[in-house]
C-alpha cells in the first residue's frame, strides 16, 4: 500500500503542476489577445488617417525635365 500512496502523491503533484502551468498559459494568452486587439484598433486608426491624408493630398505636377 505504501507504493500506491507514493504513486498517488506523484500523480497529485503532477496534476497540481499541470494546473499551474495551464493557468500561467491562460494568463499569457489573455495578455497577448488584449495586445492584439489594441494593435488592431491602432492599425484601423492609422489606416483611417492614411485615407484622410490621401484624400487631402494635392496632386503634384511633374517638373518639366521629366
Amino acid at each position: 500500500m505504501n507504493d500506491t500512496t507514493a504513486r498517488l502523491d506523484e500523480i497529485e503533484m503532477r496534476m497540481a503542476h499541470q494546473e499551474q502551468t495551464i493557468a500561467e498559459l491562460n494568463d499569457v494568452i489573455t495578455a497577448q489577445w488584449k495586445k492584439i486587439e489594441a494593435l488592431e484598433r491602432q492599425l484601423g486608426q492609422l489606416q483611417g488617417e492614411m485615407e484622410n491624408i490621401d484624400q487631402r493630398a494635392v496632386p503634384v505636377d511633374r517638373p518639366p525635365h521629366y
